[in-house]
């Protein structure tokens, strides 16, 4: 991508009203904002039994608040532009859900539904939107958390970022409202 239409400072990505000043932000800098992955999260493992309230809000306010913070600021310079892409990184752990990380799941299963309704409020404005499900993505942080786990199953973020990369292009115009595992 060319760096002179990328604009890059921290953000509180749980604060609606700090995402939604970033996006004036970038759209006054780059002049429109045509694409939003919104990738945020975080993991925390647990069943209900053992997750407390602030692992809880913790998980939905790294994957389902950031979602929604992006999106709000994201959508009306999109709609009113009459074009736009949003993908969403959500989890496969969510079809089916998955026990033993309750907060997680429900957090990401969030994402999933705020895409699936964003499609339909969106429909018919020239804006798609859509999620990927990765399962576990091989990253250094997974690997290092993770060192005995058996990484046969694991996602490349190569593969990720080109599902993303196809969600985003013109061509893909027709699909919104999908759900694409990976």
């Amino acid at each position: 991508a060319d760096r002179d239409r990328l604009l890059a400072e921290p953000v509180d990505v749980t604060d609606v009203e700090a995402v939604a000043a970033f996006g004036a932000r970038l759209v006054a800098a780059l002049g429109r904002l045509d694409v939003l992955v919104a990738a945020v999260g975080g993991f925390a493992g647990g069943a209900l039994l053992e997750t407390d309230a602030a692992t809880w809000r913790r998980m939905l306010d790294l994957n389902l608040t950031s979602a929604f913070a992006a999106a709000k600021a994201a959508l009306p310079h999109m709609v009113g532009a009459g074009w736009g892409r949003v993908v969403f990184v959500a989890s496969r752990a969510v079809v089916p859900p998955a026990g033993g990380f309750v907060a997680y799941t429900v957090a990401k299963a969030g994402v999933v539904a705020l895409a699936q309704a964003l499609a339909v409020e969106t429909r018919g404005s020239g804006v798609t939107v859509n999620a990927v499900l990765p399962s576990t993505m091989d990253t250094e942080a997974n690997r290092a958390a993770m060192p005995d786990a058996d990484r046969g199953g694991w996602v490349p973020v190569e593969a990720v970022a080109d599902a993303i990369a196809m969600l985003a292009r013109p061509e893909s115009a027709h699909i919104t409202g999908t759900l694409l595992a990976i």
